[in-house]
């Protein structure tokens, strides 16, 4: 059985297109902006000594992240209409997403605190510094800094679930995806297409990480340049010394 690709019925969707991939990309950049915040606090209050808070945190996380997102999506969109709260499918899509990836920020920035010396945070008491510049200078920024791969990494995960935000007829790329099929019955061309934004929002999203980690973390940069110049050194070093052992 023959197939010949063809895309020129979508060619009039592009707009349509373009503006499911910059629904996608909102979503994402919000769930993970107010995520992360979120994320922090309650890495914070996991480590807290109040043991009904800790617990409670513990309890979040848990759920959240053994619990399909797409579920998440049906209970917060669905559960809440029950009571009689209706959100923009929006809304509810960008609420779902914050839930969910602030259990996993937690997580992975909670590791990056265990991973500070307890002899660091002695030594910052010691010189009187106030416990929330110990907490941000002292804590935070270095964890998070050991731990951004893999928030990075979860953030593309979470542009890439967004796609279940069409269950709810999220208009993201998705759903525009299954309405220009349904639209055209070109469905493998349509699916190539969304493939390929997809794709090139990933892309973006790792430029971008990757952008903010350099002009964040400056003392990445100067270990770089440090390793490099130490790296070019070596080499001199040793012609150095084989033409002057060659001398004598």
């Amino acid at each position: 059985m023959k197939y010949s690709l063809d895309f020129s019925p979508l060619a009039s969707y592009w707009p349509v297109f373009v503006n499911g991939a910059w629904l996608t990309l909102k979503m994402t950049a919000l769930a993970v902006v107010i995520g992360v915040c979120v994320g922090t606090l309650v890495a914070f209050a996991k480590r807290s000594r109040i043991r009904p808070l800790s617990r409670a945190c513990s309890i979040y996380i848990e759920v959240v992240r053994n619990t399909p997102f797409l579920v998440q999506i049906f209970l917060l969109y669905f559960g809440l209409a029950s009571f009689g709260l209706r959100m923009p499918t929006f809304a509810a899509a960008v609420l779902a997403m914050v839930i969910n990836i602030a259990a996993y920020a937690a997580e992975i920035i909670r590791a990056g605190l265990e991973s500070v010396p307890r002899g660091q945070i002695e030594a910052a008491e010691c010189l009187g510094l106030s416990k929330w510049r110990i907490g941000w200078h002292v804590m935070l920024q270095p964890s998070i800094e050991k731990v951004y791969p893999a928030l990075t990494s979860q953030f593309l995960l979470m542009m890439q679930a967004s796609a279940m935000a069409s269950q709810i007829s999220a208009e993201e790329l998705t759903a525009i995806a299954n309405t220009v099929q349904s639209d055209t019955f070109r469905s493998l061309e349509t699916y190539i297409v969304v493939a390929a934004l997809y794709l090139v929002l990933s892309l973006f999203i790792k430029l971008v990480t990757w952008a903010l980690g350099e002009y964040m973390f400056r003392r990445r940069r100067v270990v770089r340049r440090a390793a490099a110049q130490a790296g070019k050194a070596q080499p001199a070093a040793a012609a150095a010394v084989a033409i002057h052992g060659g001398a004598a």
